[in-house]
Order: structure tokens, then C-alpha cells, then sequence
């Protein structure tokens, strides 16, 4: 019987150990790809993404991504999956916006005694752990553009409203229907207000989405 015990006992070491250590050394699937050098996203394997050379945005591809090719990622970084950026995490952003809703204009501003735009759209977003550049044309260089149809809430709507042809204005979208998309923002002449690209003005500024999360 001592005899069984201890050939069982070496069966384990020569075969069980084995096994117990490739599945203690299997790394997680989960990470991160860097999208700007400042901003990353959550990547989901499956539901990877690559680098599009010539863009230079992300783009979906169904291929595993594979971490060791840095032709096709800029940076990987393997997390636990709390920090994963979740339609929630979008939901929290809007909501602490919108609180800002009828707070007067600000140049600089940043609190509810006054607040700019991109002072919006930063103190929204920090919220949530996510730091912005502080202009918004800055911000715009954050993420990767999408088009129109793409957009959800969350993302952000920039803005020309100037002679000099630059982004100057951003917006946080916080709705989107059928026929229009709706974000916040904060004016000049009217503070923190909910507008839609269907207006004249907003429709002939508007220059380009993006999205950051």
C-alpha cells in the first residue's frame, strides 16, 4: 500500500506539475492599445485592433492582435479587466456634464462658477480617470476621428467657429436619433447648453468627430 501511494505520488510530479504550470503561465488576453501618445483603448481578443499605416487611426480586424508585432500595435500592455472602459464609464461622463447644464461661460474656466469648453469636456472625462489635453485643439489630436454614422455618446463633435480656419470649439455628444446627434458644450452667449448639429450654425462649424474611449 506505501508502495502505491508513493508511485501516485511521483505520477503527480512528472505529470501533474506540467500541466499546473502552463496553466499558471498562460497570460491574460486582455490589454491595452495606444491610440495617441497619451490615450489608450481596451482591446478585447476577437475584437482586436491594427494600426492603419496610411491613417494612422485604429481600424477592426478579426485577427488576434499580436503582441509582438510592433508594426502593428504602438503599445500593449496587459491589464486586470476592472479597468476596461464600459458604456457605463460613457454613461458617468455624460451625466457629470450635463450637471453642468445653464453654468455661465468661463474663459479658463473650470467649476461650476464658470466653464469654457474643452474645461467641460476635461472635467467630465476626469471624472472617469481620463486625462484630455486642456484645448480643444489639442483634444483633437486625442483617439481616432469617425464619421457621422459612427458616432455614439461619448464621443466628442469639434468645431471651426472662427476666421482662422482652426478647431476651436468642442462638444461632448450626449444623445444621437435618426436624425440628428445632440451634445453638450459650453457657449459664449449662453453657458453650458445642449445643442444639435441640425442647427444651421453648429452643422456649417462642424469639422470632425472623434472618439477617446
Amino acid at each position: 500500500m506505501y508502495k502505491l501511494f508513493c508511485n501516485m505520488k511521483y505520477l503527480f510530479y512528472f505529470v501533474g506539475l506540467p500541466f499546473l504550470f502552463i496553466a499558471c503561465a498562460s497570460p491574460r488576453p486582455s490589454g491595452y492599445v495606444q491610440v495617441s501618445p497619451s490615450r489608450t483603448i481596451y482591446v478585447k481578443p476577437g475584437e482586436a485592433k491594427k494600426v492603419n499605416k496610411d491613417s494612422g487611426h485604429l481600424e477592426s480586424t478579426n485577427d488576434i492582435v499580436n503582441t509582438q508585432n510592433t508594426d502593428e500595435i504602438s503599445e500593449f500592455n496587459e491589464i486586470s479587466s476592472a479597468s476596461v472602459p464600459t458604456i457605463n464609464q460613457r454613461e458617468q461622463i455624460i451625466n457629470f456634464a450635463k450637471s453642468f447644464e445653464g453654468t455661465r461661460y468661463k474663459y479658463g474656466g473650470t467649476t461650476r462658477a464658470g466653464m469654457d469648453c474643452s474645461g467641460l469636456i476635461c472635467t467630465a472625462f476626469e471624472q472617469e480617470q481620463i486625462r484630455l489635453p486642456r484645448s480643444s485643439r489639442d483634444m483633437a489630436k486625442e483617439g481616432y476621428p469617425i464619421s457621422l454614422n459612427e458616432v455614439v455618446p461619448g464621443d466628442l463633435v469639434f468645431f471651426k467657429t472662427t476666421n482662422r480656419n482652426v478647431i476651436s470649439h468642442v462638444g461632448l455628444v450626449v444623445d444621437v436619433t435618426e436624425d440628428t446627434i445632440h451634445f453638450i458644450h459650453a457657449t459664449t452667449t449662453a453657458g453650458v447648453i445642449i445643442s444639435s448639429l441640425k442647427e444651421s450654425y453648429w452643422n456649417r462649424a462642424f469639422t470632425q468627430a472623434r472618439r477617446v474611449i
